[in-house]
């Protein structure tokens, strides 16, 4: 039986993630992508795994250099993760940023950033699996992550606030909540 791909995109719409963004430098070039595909794979040694699709001009780029970051996006990063989700080549202009020791581009308004060197390359169907060494993590801000569901971009609620409580909320009070709805 061949599975529709249309639907298996909607299943898979229905497990929400955070938004990452992979960052490398390259011949003096810093370079991005937004991955939807990151998590951790070890404690002992620490490390991560990422999915990048076989064409992304950013995957020879991390083989070569070696050394890559990911940048957790906080509930203010959605125009982060659409920015680098462009094919432009230029996705560092204007965008703070840091060099880390190891020369990783890592971006100023991320959650929190992980510093890894590669360490191993997967065939994954159309894309490839990249395990990484964690070589340095760090938590930048003490904010709520941004949120991948349903191919739309969500928040979290605010500590204390329950759906329920939106319910009982008067909707000129509501519009002022730091929320999204879906």
């Amino acid at each position: 039986m061949t599975l529709d791909q249309a639907n298996f995109r909607q299943v898979l719409s229905q497990f929400a993630s955070g938004v990452v963004v992979l960052t490398v430098k390259h011949a003096d070039i810093c370079h991005g992508m937004t991955v939807s595909s990151f998590c951790s794979l070890s404690l002992e040694p620490p490390m991560v795994l990422v999915c990048v699709n076989q064409i992304s001009y950013c995957l020879d780029l991390i083989e070569q250099a070696q050394d890559f970051g990911i940048n957790i996006l906080d509930e203010s990063g959605e125009w982060l993760s659409r920015h680098f989700a462009t094919r432009s080549l230029s996705k560092f202009n204007e965008i703070p940023y840091r060099l880390s020791s190891t020369g990783v581009p890592l971006l100023a308004g991320a959650l929190a950033t992980i510093e890894c060197r590669l360490v191993n390359r997967f065939p994954g169907g159309d894309h490839v699996i990249l395990t990484g060494e964690v070589n340095n993590a760090t938590i930048a801000r003490n904010t709520q992550p941004l949120i991948y569901f349903r191919r739309d971009y969500k928040h979290i609620l605010p500590e204390g606030i329950s759906y329920a409580d939106l319910a009982a909320t008067p909707a000129s009070a509501a519009q002022n909540l730091p929320v999204v709805t879906t």
